[in-house]
C-alpha cells in the first residue's frame, strides 16, 4: 500500500464473553495488514478485558458509553459508524445478535450497528445450547437476510466444559474473512484488469493428486498436474477472493498471492481441508484424490523376489467431498470435479447427487489434448438447476466460467 492510499478502517466491536481476549489477536492481525482500527466495547466486555488494553494498542479512545463525560465525541455512534469500511464484532454474544436482528439500540455498539452503512462481519461465541436455540437461529437468519456476514463458531470444548458448536472461530479465519471483505490480499499481486466480484468470498481449493504410500519409496498416484486447480486459484485471486490451496502432488507452479498448504495423502488432504473449512465460503474439490490406498504400508522397501505376482490389499480413502457436505454450514458452496473416461455426464450427475454438491465440473480425460497435464480442457458444468457446456478452451478461461457459475449459485440462494 502506497503512502497516498487511505488505510482500510475497521470498527472492532467487543462483547462480553470469555473469548473477548481473542479480539486482541484479531486487532493485531488487522493492524499488521495495514488497517486503522477503532474499538467499541460493551459494558460487560470491560469485565473481561480492560479498555486500556485496546487504547494502548490503537492509540485511540475506546468507546463504551457515548454519554460518558470522558468521551471526546458527543455523537460518537454516528461519527464512528460513518467512518469505517467494516464493522467487525469479536466475540458476538447471543444477546448482541438478538439486538442487531431486532433493531434494539440500547448501548454504543448496537447504536453503531444501526447507524453504520459499512459491511458487517460477526464472530459468534457462546454455549452450544444458546447457539442451537431456535430463537438464536431465527436471529441469525434475519441477520443473514440483512447481509451480515458470519465467521461461524466451531465445535470444541467450551469454557463451560461442554463440547459442541459455539467456540469462537480461529482468529486467523476471522481475520481472513475481514481481509476478503476489505479487499486485502496476503501479499501485493499485480493482477491487471479484474473485477472484485468475489471480494466477499474465501475460496478453499484442493489441487493436484494424492500419493498413497506402498512402502517408503513407492506409492499409488495419478497423472494430475494441478494446472486446473491453480488456474481456479489464480482467477479467484484476480477477482478479489481470499484463496487457500490444499495442494497434493503437482507439476504446475502455484500462482502468487494465494495461500498454499502442502500435503501428500488423501487423509492429510482431508485433515488440512477440515482445518481451513470453517473460514471458507466456497469449497472446490479440484484435486484428483486416490480412491484407494494400501491397507498395510510396509516399513521397509519391498524387495523384488522370484515371484511373478505381488498382491496389494487396498482400502477406501476418506471421501473429502462427502465429508465437507456433511459438516457444511448454510453459506458454504461445495463444488466437485468428475474426471471420467465414459458416460461422463451420467456419472457426474450421480456423483453430484450422492455427495450433495451444489455444482460439478465433468470432463472426459480420455480425449487427446485435454484433461490431465494439458493447457486446455472442455467440460460439462452441472448445477442443481442448470447444464452448461464449456467447449475446448484454456484452463484459465474455464476457471473464470466456473467462477461465474459459482456467483450464479450464490445469487440463487
Amino acid at each position: 500500500m502506497s503512502e497516498t492510499e487511505r488505510k482500510p478502517r475497521v470498527g472492532l466491536g467487543v462483547c462480553g464473553g470469555i473469548a473477548a481476549y481473542k479480539a486482541i489477536e484479531v486487532l493485531r492481525m488487522l493492524q499488521k495488514a495495514g488497517c486503522d482500527v477503532s474499538v467499541a466495547m460493551t459494558r460487560h466486555a470491560t469485565e473481561f478485558v480492560k479498555p486500556l488494553t485496546f487504547r494502548a494498542l490503537t492509540g485511540e479512545y475506546v468507546i463504551v458509553d457515548d454519554y460518558d463525560e470522558a468521551n471526546p465525541d458527543p455523537i460518537a455512534h454516528v461519527n464512528f459508524s460513518q467512518n469505517i469500511d467494516l464493522l467487525l464484532v469479536v466475540p458476538a454474544t447471543a444477546n448482541v445478535l438478538a439486538k442487531f436482528a431486532n433493531g434494539i439500540a440500547d448501548d454504543f455498539l448496537t447504536s453503531t450497528y444501526l447507524a453504520s452503512t459499512a459491511p458487517v462481519l460477526v464472530a459468534p461465541a457462546m454455549n452450544v445450547s444458546m447457539w442451537e436455540k431456535p430463537s438464536t437461529q431465527r436471529n441469525i437468519e434475519l441477520l443473514r437476510a440483512d447481509n451480515v456476514k458470519f465467521a461461524e463458531p466451531i465445535s470444541g470444548e467450551l469454557a463451560c466444559k461442554t463440547v459442541g458448536t459455539g467456540k469462537l472461530d480461529d482468529v486467523e479465519n476471522i481475520a481472513k474473512q475481514a481481509f476478503a471483505i476489505l479487499g486485502i490480499r496476503p501479499r501485493s499481486v499485480s493482477t491487471g484488469t479484474h473485477v472484485d466480484d468475489l471480494s466477499n468470498e474465501h475460496i478453499l481449493v484442493t489441487v493436484g493428486g494424492t500419493r498413497e504410500a506402498i512402502d517408503p519409496v513407492r506409492f499409488i498416484s495419478n497423472h494430475s498436474s494441478g494446472k486446473m486447480g491453480f488456474a481456479l486459484a489464480e482467477a479467484a485471486r484476480d477477482r478479489g477472493a481470499w484463496v487457500t490451496c490444499v495442494t497434493g502432488s503437482v507439476t504446475a507452479e502455484p500462482p502468487e498471492g494465494v495461500e498454499v498448504v502442502r500435503v501428500e495423502s488423501a487423509q492429510q488432504m482431508l485433515n488440512s481441508v477440515m482445518t481451513y473449512l470453517s473460514g471458507a465460503t466456497v469449497f472446490v474439490g479440484a484435486a484428483a484424490v486416490a480412491d484407494y490406498r494400501p491397507k498395510i504400508v510396509a516399513d521397509a522397501k519391498i524387495k523384488k523376489t522370484d515371484a511373478e505376482e505381488l498382491t496389494l490389499e487396498l482400502e477406501r480413502t476418506p471421501d473429502i467431498l462427502s465429508t465437507v457436505s456433511d459438516v457444511r454450514n448454510s453459506r458454504l458452496i461445495v463444488v466437485g470435479f468428475a474426471a471420467e473416461t465414459n458416460d461422463v455426464e451420467a456419472y457426474a450427475r450421480s456423483k453430484m447427487e450422492r455427495k450433495r454438491l451444489d455444482m460439478i465440473v465433468a470432463n472426459d480425460v480420455s480425449v487427446a489434448g485435454q484433461g490431465f497435464g494439458t493447457e486446455n480442457n472442455s467440460a460439462i458444468l452441472l448445477t442443481r438447476d442448470d447444464r452448461i457446456e464449456l467447449p475446448l478452451q484454456s484452463k484459465r478461461e474455464m476457471a473464470d466460467r466456473i467462477l461465474d457459475a459459482i456467483i450464479e449459485v450464490r445469487a440463487n440462494r
